[in-house]
């Protein structure tokens, strides 16, 4: 079952990388249009992707701590560079983002500038051949993490101060701050982990159902 009780992050040990998602069983499944879009979508450099089986044994998503705010809830209808306010909590995010707001929001988080209108059309249609949302999000994720501009932590800066990456990192995809119960979870987690990695944790957050909401 996905998405039940507390999500999770299983890490395999001496790997702090993920496979190339063209070796895997879900693109098996695809036909040669999609194939060939998925080939065009690849084409920055070798990517650095998942399978389906070993996503969900690296990045079961993130654990999911609803908290109570007494806070009022805002809206949030806008995807720019620009600053926006903060959530109260994940209890104010409601709205499903379509498609576009997905892809427009991740290129923003992932390179820190605004996707072009010929681009974003560019990658909905290949998208769309896909037909599979949720393979289609993997594949997208991987070749935008493979591209030379993509703005990433070091490990090392990472591991040094993990409290300031957690709440860069919550404010960065969700908008908001993590409860305490989800720094703690992510400390612990980050500390008992030396092999885990920015890209990984960026991956889980990006492809998690939070971020499918605003």
């Amino acid at each position: 079952d996905r998405l039940k009780g507390h999500d999770r992050i299983e890490v395999q040990h001496g790997r702090s990388k993920v496979n190339h998602l063209e070796k895997s069983d879900a693109e098996q499944t695809l036909n040669k249009d999609q194939k060939s879009c998925v080939s065009q979508m690849h084409r920055s450099r070798s990517p650095v992707s998942l399978s389906k089986e070993l996503l969900f044994k690296l990045i079961l998503l993130i654990p999911i701590l609803l908290v109570s705010s007494c806070k009022k809830e805002t809206e949030q209808d806008q995807y720019e560079v620009n600053p926006i306010s903060l959530y109260p909590s994940i209890g104010a995010k409601n709205k499903l983002k379509t498609q576009e707001q997905y892809v427009s929001i991740l290129y923003t988080n992932l390179f820190q500038q605004a996707l072009s209108g010929n681009q974003l059309v560019e990658i909905i249609d290949c998208l769309e051949s896909i037909g599979d949302k949720e393979l289609g999000r993997e594949v997208l994720i991987s070749n935008f993490m493979n591209r030379p501009e993509v703005i990433l932590p070091t490990d090392s800066a990472m591991h040094a101060q993990p409290e300031q990456f957690i709440l860069s990192t919550y404010e960065r995809f969700y908008v908001r701050r993590p409860s305490e119960a989800e720094k703690t979870w992510f400390l612990n987690f980050i500390n008992g982990h030396p092999q885990m990695t920015p890209e990984l944790i960026y991956f889980s957050f990006a492809l998690s159902n939070e971020y499918l909401y605003y």
